[in-house]
């Protein structure tokens, strides 16, 4: 079976909903708060609801986080394949989310950046499986260990690649090294500009393919108006739908996790994206970063709003 593996940081998403952004020097008082496994969970949660088989290849501390990560996964049947790291509990990502459902973020570094050629190893992938790398693994400590790791695997492995926002900004070396070897480029408008230099999902799709090896797939997207999708010289738009949002946390991962989890099922990429647009659309009506929809609850969004399932 063709397996989703994520490589990137299993953090623990403090999660804050605020009236405003406090001014600097200023303070505010939250109307809620809620601790959440996020980061590369978020992406393996979203991939296992659509029936995927997925591993987490990254690191997870001791501690009260580190245990909070390893439930999130363990209720879904997701496999993490790295040894735990000892003595050092998994990092937190404060999440400020405003009523327009907008969200900053304070990072912090714990466990998940303790990963070598070795841990990333344990989950043995092999030809056909995806295996997804984050952009913000590709600076500090993770990045050579993850690089060297890349190298190492059979051509055979599909790599995808979500930049998030480091990618531009990488030294030329690191980042060539990472798009030559990068099979799928999965990522928002802005990190789509950032990159190929041009505005536009499609136009940007089409620069982002190039710097990709032959036959590489490039998908852009930007939330309500849907992606477009690059792949064999030919661009696909595909349609958004546009809700109203609480809770725009997690919509974009969500969208990854589900693109891949329904390429592993067979799915070409259009197809699939057509499905990880319906569930980004879900995602945003709901609070919280673990909350992707299910394959069944994807059926019936796809089957009220009249979309097909299947492009061509």
């Amino acid at each position: 079976m063709t397996r989703v593996i994520h490589t990137a940081q299993a953090l623990v998403d403090a999660v804050m909903e605020v009236p405003a952004l406090p001014a600097r020097g200023g303070n505010v008082m939250a109307t809620t708060y809620e601790r959440y496994a996020g980061g590369a969970v978020t992406i393996l949660l979203a991939a296992a609801r659509s029936g995927a088989a997925c591993v987490h290849a990254g690191a997870v501390g001791t501690g009260p986080n580190g245990d909070l990560v390893r439930a999130a996964l363990a209720a879904e049947g997701i496999e993490v394949s790295s040894p735990t790291v000892e003595d050092l509990d998994t990092g937190v990502c404060v999440v400020l989310v405003e009523p327009s459902a907008e969200r900053s973020f304070v990072t912090t570094q714990g466990a998940e950046r303790h990963i070598s050629p070795a841990s990333l190893g344990a989950s043995r992938p092999t030809a056909g499986d995806l295996v997804c790398v984050s952009g913000y693994s590709l600076v500090g400590r993770t990045r050579d260990p993850l690089v060297e790791w890349l190298g190492t695997l059979d051509e055979g492995v599909v790599v995808v690649l979500d930049p998030g926002a480091t990618l531009a900004e990488l030294d030329p070396r690191t980042r060539d090294a990472v798009l030559a070897r990068t099979n799928v480029w999965t990522g928002n408008a802005d990190e789509a500009a950032a990159l190929a230099g041009v505005t536009g999902m499609e136009h940007a799709a089409e620069v982002v393919a190039t710097l990709l090896p032959a036959g590489a797939v490039a998908i852009v997207r930007d939330g309500p108006r849907g992606c477009a999708v690059r792949e064999d010289g030919r661009t696909t738009y595909l349609t958004g739908h546009p809700q109203r949002p609480v809770d725009t946390n997690g919509a974009g991962d969500t969208h990854t996790g589900v693109l891949l989890a329904e390429r592993a099922a067979g799915a070409s990429w259009t197809q699939a994206a057509a499905r990880a647009n319906a569930a980004g659309a879900i995602k945003v009506t709901r609070r919280g970063p673990d909350t992707a929809p299910t394959r069944a609850e994807i059926d019936a969004f796809l089957a009220r709003v009249g979309a097909a399932t299947t492009p061509n």
